[in-house]
């Protein structure tokens, strides 16, 4: 089977994908720096799949060591690439750190990839490029607004530096997929969402709160145009994310693109509100959630969520899991976590 390298394979999106891809028979490599990951999620994925993936600790800013990595690795046949810095707000007080870890990255990749007879792309892109959207559901064609932080700028960039390269390079063909907002995690509870620090995302501050470690949650304004007040988010579960993955990675590798770069929206095509998500947690754990509605933050969007149609009808991908599906593994993997610290 093919080998795929999976950069930041031991992050929250990553390492359910280095699941699926093995699930499927791919030879897996890991590249991670463990900046924001632990090496401990190998033996989760061990766990699950009965294989440890092959793994190379490195700084994809190490231009030398990438150029390594591919003359060790040149019968890689695919890159699914995760490896970024992710935090909106930390991008906006260093954004210089951000552009030269997801930018030059990128460009260290592709032009190792550029040296292959033929290589399959896939980029972790968000929905963030698409700004406060003119209509909802957002499709892929809705037009990309000027960012709201570096770290979106660095999404969208690198969207730019790849359609490029593909025009430029036709060995290398990709796909960008524009995520949503990704929850859960799987079900077996070896892997799972690991912040370091606070966390920056909803869910994990849901559970970390329910469990004794935050204490309480707040809810940043209730005063949208929404059917409670709160903001609106695509919540998608990890597992039905890190499929599409490998399903997006089938279709290059099998010749099935329509062009050298295409996009794709991620999400379930269903939007849901703050409080809708506290209350299916409080729903699925039984726990009720201790939490406050605070002002609104800035730079928050009203509602972003997924037209589904392309990923469904050209990809041949649909969600499976709920929310409150979602909101039950990360409460579970939550529990595992706190039990063994």
């Amino acid at each position: 089977m093919d080998k795929i390298l999976v950069t930041g394979g031991l992050g929250f999106i990553g390492s359910h994908t280095v699941v699926e891809l093995q699930n499927e028979g791919y030879e897996v490599v890991i590249i991670d720096d463990l900046s924001n990951s632990s090496i401990k999620v190998l033996d989760g994925i061990k766990a699950i799949t009965g294989k440890a993936p092959i793994f190379e600790k490195l700084d994809l800013k190490n231009k030398a060591g990438v150029e390594a990595f591919f003359k060790e690795h040149n019968d890689v046949k695919g890159v699914i690439h995760f490896a970024a810095s992710k935090a909106v707000g930390e991008s906006v007080k260093e954004p210089l750190l951000y552009y030269e870890n997801n930018i030059g990255t990128l460009v260290y990749i592709l032009q190792e990839l550029k040296k292959l007879p033929s290589s399959s792309f896939i980029f972790s892109s968000s929905c963030t490029v698409y700004g406060q959207a003119d209509e909802l559901p957002i499709t892929e064609s809705a037009p990309v607004k000027q960012a709201e932080s570096p770290y979106g700028n660095t999404k969208q960039i690198g969207e730019e530096i790849i359609r490029d390269t593909c025009k430029a390079v036709p060995s290398i063909q990709a796909i960008a997929l524009r995520y949503f907002n990704p929850v859960g995690a799987h079900e077996s509870t070896m892997i799972g969402e690991l912040p370091i620090g606070v966390p920056q995302n909803l869910v994990p501050f849901i559970t970390q709160t329910a469990i004794g470690l935050r204490e309480e949650l707040s809810v940043f304004g209730d005063d949208y145009p929404t059917t409670d007040g709160t903001c609106v988010r695509d919540y998608i579960h990890v597992v039905d994310l890190a499929k599409a993955h490998v399903v997006a990675l089938g279709r290059l590798l099998q010749n099935k693109n329509e062009s050298s770069y295409e996009t794709f929206n991620l999400g379930t095509g269903k939007g849901s509100s703050v409080l809708e998500v506290v209350k299916s947690f409080e729903r699925v754990s039984g726990e009720k959630l201790n939490y406050k509605i605070v002002g609104r933050r800035e730079g928050d969007i009203i509602s972003a969520y997924a037209d589904t149609n392309k990923a469904n009808d050209v990809l041949g991908w649909k969600t499976e899991l709920s929310l409150d599906d979602a909101m039950r593994s990360a409460w579970l993997w939550e529990q595992k976590v706190r039990a063994n610290k």
